[in-house]
């Protein structure tokens, strides 16, 4: 079955992902040979760290199509990995924020480590109600979740929770990777990603699958990296077991 990522940083020189161009190579050709057909570039948008503009992305985008050629066996769409912030807010306004394109249905966010925001669940179900379908990134990380997995169901009601093979494969810290099995054993995980910034993130991306495999068979894989991430793409709630 072909896979779908909805998290990368193979776009070179926009954030802490790839260095160059032969990182960006080297980080689709890994992918493609984990099984994924269709990958989707997220770039950071948070200030003042990493802000790249839009017409910067579509640069290094453009750089990294003429590099892979036509036959490389990959899908490649764009999107972000959008930090609530005061730039977000100020996108909101207009929905100027990136969301993935095509189709423009969804879009990843993410939120200090420390604190989910205040009266966040009630803010993502009114996007939702817009009609547009937030994606949370790597909820393992966030210690409100950490120390209450059932923070997650809540949080799953509002927006699609994308946990992080690396997690999942044991390259994060041991919080990280017990919370991120815990949600995709409970079936409080909709989808699960790569996020892989360099090459050497690859082998902790293959050990999470390995994982998913192993523990929730073929249907867990299915579930998490092909239906899953397909659902979010559509604007739709993937379903739970």
């Amino acid at each position: 079955m072909p896979f779908v990522d909805l998290h990368a940083h193979f776009l070179p020189g926009l954030d802490d992902g790839a260095r160059d161009l032969r990182d960006s190579v080297a980080l689709l050709t890994g992918l493609r040979e984990m099984g994924f057909a269709k990958v989707y570039a997220t770039p950071h948008q948070k200030a003042p760290a990493y802000l790249p503009t839009r017409e910067a992305i579509r640069a290094a985008y453009d750089v990294v199509l003429g590099a892979l050629g036509s036959d490389h066996g990959l899908e490649i769409g764009l999107g972000a990995e959008n930090y609530w912030d005061s730039v977000f807010f100020e996108r909101l306004a207009d929905r100027s924020f990136p969301c993935y394109t095509p189709p423009g249905k969804a879009f990843l966010i993410e939120f200090s480590p420390e604190r989910l925001a205040p009266n966040v669940d009630e803010h993502l179900f009114r996007l939702r109600v817009g009609g547009l379908l937030p994606a949370v990134a790597h909820p393992e990380r966030y210690a409100e979740i950490v120390s209450d997995p059932g923070r997650a169901e809540s949080l799953g009601r509002a927006a699609a929770l994308v946990v992080d093979l690396g997690a999942l494969g044991g390259a994060h810290d041991r919080n990280a990777n017990h919370c991120a099995r815990t949600l995709c054993e409970e079936g409080l995980a909709h989808a699960a990603a790569s996020d892989v910034h360099r090459p050497s993130d690859l082998d902790a991306a293959a050990k999470g699958i390995a994982w998913i495999r192993r523990r929730l068979g073929p249907d867990g894989v299915t579930r998490l990296l092909d239906q899953g991430p397909r659902a979010i793409l559509a604007g739709e709630m993937p379903p739970t077991p």
